[in-house]
């Protein structure tokens, strides 16, 4: 279908139709919202910020201030309209954002000495690293934490819909999900990071370990009298120090306690806690190996 300027085709009386339907049919939070966060924007703010915190110049030589100052211009619109779509002011919400950003960049410094931690668990943990560059550039699970700890940040200051967006971004990236409100300590290590998920209220001790797979994610959902889902309550599991989860394990449940210094093996499911320096695994299977029918 090719349509000329203003929609004068053929077709440009049901596309308006069809636009129309879809306006009215839009969810109303959105549909009554005259400006949306750019999705785009926030994930490039992203990148930006990625590259500031690691002094990733790229071949045109840019400064840490010249790529931070880029970064916070491409976030402020966006924190700007999602503080006016949560309904304040444009004057309001301006200066909210300036608020949030000025409390960002300064909070920035604690964030990469924690990033570095991190940084370093990998490459002690990791066998295949040649050196903390390869890391930066090349790690799933740098890029995540690095996006995730500063959409952390932001969570803490209240700002609506832009540490969402920011996860998500890392997500799409990634493929590892971790909510911005998810609690993590220093010289966190994610091996490869595929389909890891990380909820809302999970707390992470220091110098945890999780590989490919691994979900700390919800056991079930409270419900108030009304039926209503019950929301801010701890949902997800907390990991001591010390933690090794390999690949594809889930843990679940807000009571949920891994004891420090404990490994939960592959794929194991675990629901209740865990003592100390406890190790997980599953129950016995047993494997018939037969020869192959020609």
């Amino acid at each position: 279908m090719t349509a000329n300027p203003k929609g004068q085709s053929k077709n440009g009386k049901a596309l308006q139709i069809a636009a129309k339907a879809l306006s009215k049919g839009a969810p109303s939070e959105t549909r009554t919202r005259k400006i949306l966060p750019d999705s785009d924007a926030v994930a490039w703010a992203a990148h930006r910020l990625h590259h500031a915190i690691f002094a990733v110049r790229g071949s045109i030589g840019e400064s840490a201030a010249e790529i931070l100052d880029d970064a916070v211009d491409l976030l402020h619109p966006e924190i700007v309209s999602a503080f006016q779509g949560s309904g304040q002011s444009e004057r309001a919400a301006r200066s909210h954002a300036d608020r949030c950003l000025l409390a960002l960049v300064r909070a920035l410094p604690k964030i990469q000495r924690v990033l570095l931690t991190d940084l370093n668990g990998a490459f002690e943990r990791d066998p295949a690293a040649k050196n903390l560059t390869e890391i930066i550039l090349c790690y799933p699970g740098i890029r995540a934490l690095c996006i995730h700890r500063i959409a952390h940040e932001l969570n803490r200051l209240s700002v609506p819909l832009i540490p969402r967006m920011l996860a998500e971004s890392a997500h799409d990236s990634t493929g590892i999900d971790i909510h911005p409100g998810a609690t993590i300590g220093p010289g966190f290590f994610i091996d490869h990071g595929t389909s890891v998920v990380i909820g809302e209220t999970a707390i992470i001790g220091r110098n945890c370990t999780l590989y490919q797979g691994v979900t700390l994610g919800a056991r079930r959902f409270d419900r108030d009298a009304n039926g209503s889902i019950r929301r801010g309550v701890k949902r997800h599991p907390t990991l001591k120090d010390n933690v090794t989860v390999y690949a594809n394990a889930t843990i679940l449940g807000g009571a949920t306690i891994i004891g420090k210094g404990s490994v939960i093996a592959a794929g194991v499911l675990v629901q209740e806690s865990v003592p100390a320096f406890s190790t997980v695994r599953p129950g016995k299977i047993e494997l018939t190996v037969a020869p192959s029918r020609k």
